[in-house]
């Protein structure tokens, strides 16, 4: 039974006096919302301090997820910007082809959910955002299961949620990434 489907059946039965007891709202519809249905797994928490920017710190717990939010045909996510190219913050490698990329490609990663196992290398993804789109390739897992160590650039796990894009990306939707940092954008598979 669908979320619309189980919330409009619970409604009824409001009306109609038959429930008892309030349930909470399944879905609320907003992409950052839809991640509250994949909870996290566990939690990442290291011992030791880094000094880069967005690094890990010590003691902090970090949530883990083997999930993403289901995807649409305009899933809801949050693009962050990455340099794919060697020693960028991307850290090693790009995971689909074992190989760097220049940060004028337009290329992105996924979160661990969404990656799906690398179901979704080499494949093209449409991104909306700022009222322009653009095609990106996967090429690259944006780890939500594992980070704060040198192969993820001493970085967090990724959130279950993210669309980890290079600097093309950001230019083809007219957006400057290093000013922004983060953007709320829909994505679907091209």
């Amino acid at each position: 039974m669908t979320t619309t489907t189980t919330n409009r059946l619970l409604a009824a039965l409001a009306i109609t006096g038959l429930v008892l007891v309030s349930f909470p709202r399944l879905s609320r519809g907003d992409g950052r919302e839809l991640a509250e249905e994949c909870r996290p797994s566990g939690t990442l928490t290291p011992t030791r301090s880094y000094s880069c920017q967005d690094c890990c710190e010590k003691g902090q717990a970090y949530p883990t997820y083997t999930c993403s939010p289901p995807t649409t045909a305009r899933t809801k996510a949050v693009m962050t910007l990455n340099d794919f190219e060697p020693g960028g913050d991307g850290g090693g490698p790009s995971e689909c082809d074992d190989d760097y990329h220049q940060n004028t490609e337009l290329v992105v990663a996924l979160s661990t959910g969404w990656y799906a196992n690398g179901e979704r290398c080499g494949k093209n993804i449409q991104i909306s955002a700022n009222g322009k789109q653009t095609v990106a390739k996967v090429v690259d897992e944006c780890d939500s299961q594992r980070g704060c160590d040198e192969e993820h650039a001493f970085q967090p796990p990724c959130r279950n949620n993210i669309v980890d894009a290079s600097q093309a990306v950001w230019d083809s939707l007219g957006i400057t990434g290093e000013e922004v940092g983060e953007i709320d954008i829909t994505w679907s598979d091209a």
